[in-house]
């Protein structure tokens, strides 16, 4: 579970640089601060629900608890994930269009990648929903293929940055204080 709070952080870090680095000036939708700004903002509480729900479910997995008190937990976490990916991804979608080069692909794919991040949550939350507690060592089985599920579609739901290339945007990411 710590390679999930490595990676998502990570992940994190990368997307707000690469994204940064698309943005040049089209007109109509906000500045790449302003943007940035607003991005920051929506990611921001999203990151920390995700570490701490990464922190719950380590927890749950070591927990002398029963498997249904595990699974009532991890339902939980598992679903406050989900929320969380998808009030950022709202956020990110009422940030609007940046004025920049590829503004709308830069955008949408943040939208997207988020959108997919949340999707994975909540399959995470029904599989494990659905398990069984009547055998400890099969719930957990289960649990673990869950979460190895999730760790797949969460690298899979990363946000391509390799057509995002803006000094602009990179400079704003780098300058504005909600992104610090």
């Amino acid at each position: 579970m710590r390679t999930c709070r490595a990676s998502a952080a990570g992940k994190l870090t990368v997307v707000l640089a690469t994204i940064v680095v698309v943005l040049a000036g089209c007109g109509g939708g906000p500045s790449p601060r302003a943007w940035a700004a607003s991005v920051c903002g929506a990611l921001t509480p999203w990151r920390s629900e995700i570490s701490k729900l990464t922190s719950s479910t380590d927890e749950q997995m070591t927990a002398q608890t029963t498997p249904a008190q595990a699974k009532e937990n991890l339902v939980r976490l598992f679903g406050g994930a989900e929320k969380a990916s998808e009030t950022a991804r709202r956020k990110v979608e009422q940030a609007g269009v940046p004025e920049t080069d590829n503004g709308e692909a830069i955008s949408a794919g943040f939208r997207s990648s988020l959108g997919k991040m949340r999707d994975a949550y909540g399959r995470a939350r029904d599989t494990i929903d659905g398990l069984g507690t009547g055998e400890p060592t099969a719930f957990y089985d289960g649990v673990r293929a869950a979460v190895e599920t999730l760790n797949k579609e969460y690298d899979a739901s990363a946000l391509d940055t390799s057509k995002l290339n803006s000094e602009e945007l990179k400079q704003a990411f780098d300058e504005v204080p909600e992104c610090r």
